[in-house]
């Protein structure tokens, strides 16, 4: 059957039209438009998720205030010249951040058969990760924000000024990307909402076994020897020496080590448990 044009505007011819019985075949894309993709569905799925961003505001917050209600006194008359605010503005901002993702809504797609569609597609297995990650950086960094106002209002400043500011955000975002992989690894691998949601228990040992309530001069015994062996140590040391302390490039560099250091494992874990679930579907 020969196919018809159809004029849309002056001057103008559509695509000829197909042919009545011929089959229809999916396009490719570029491999930035799927990850765009998938990062836009998610972006947009989030405002109609509050119970993932509420949380993940409330806890740091009342940490925060609890900590530099209880011990700043301590700590300041312990340690000569510790601003404990500007200490412990970093440990909030890195529970905000650390352990949001999309991986429970990536489990409600597996279960919903959606993912499993996705992967008869064209688009590219990675992507479907990727395009996950680029919406939770997005959201991370988001998060930052507030407790970051938080701070200022408690009397918070940087020393090293908007860029240290902005570097500082991005060193958050950053992190709580690289942990983003063991929850997107549980649920790859699990398909179960309570084996995601129990992921967080992986943060406490980053979390409480580090500089997040005293600096690291004044850990003692084992708790000193794993707080040298934590990457969350180096992480925290980088933050807060862009707010006070100045610019000190080998203690930003050993924080982007320490991001690295968990990025790989975490996204290698993640990128593995991918490619089990494309192989069994």
């Amino acid at each position: 059957m020969a196919t018809q044009s159809v004029r849309v505007g002056p001057n103008a011819t559509a695509a000829p039209r197909r042919a009545a019985g011929s089959p229809i075949r999916a396009r490719r894309t570029s491999f930035l438009a799927d990850v765009w993709s998938v990062a836009i569905r998610s972006l947009r799925a989030l405002p109609r998720e509050p119970e993932v961003i509420i949380p993940s505001l409330i806890i740091p917050v009342f940490f925060f205030a609890v900590n530099i209600g209880t011990l700043e006194d301590f700590a300041q008359r312990g340690i000569a010249g510790l601003d404990f605010r500007a200490f412990q503005l970093p440990t909030a901002i890195v529970f905000a951040v650390t352990g949001v993702s999309r991986a429970p809504a990536l489990v409600t797609d597996i279960q919903s058969g959606y993912f499993d569609r996705m992967l008869v597609t064209p688009m590219r297995r990675l992507s479907l990760l990727l395009g996950l990650m680029v919406a939770d950086l997005a959201l991370v960094m988001a998060l930052a924000l507030p407790v970051l106002g938080l701070g200022f209002l408690v009397g918070v400043r940087f020393e090293t000024g908007v860029l240290g500011a902005l570097v500082f955000i991005a060193l958050t975002g950053l992190w709580g990307l690289a942990f983003t992989g063991f929850p997107y690894a549980i649920a790859l691998k699990t398909g179960s909402p309570g084996a995601v949601g129990a992921s967080f228990i992986l943060f406490f040992p980053f979390a409480f076994l580090t500089t997040a309530t005293l600096p690291r001069e004044a850990l003692t015994g084992w708790l000193a020897t794993i707080a040298e062996f934590n990457p969350m140590t180096y992480l925290l040391a980088a933050l807060r020496s862009l707010l006070y302390g100045g610019w000190q490039p080998q203690t930003l560099f050993e924080g982007l080590l320490a991001i690295l250091s968990v990025a790989v494992v975490s996204l290698s874990l993640a990128l593995a448990t991918l490619r089990g679930r494309v192989a069994r579907g």
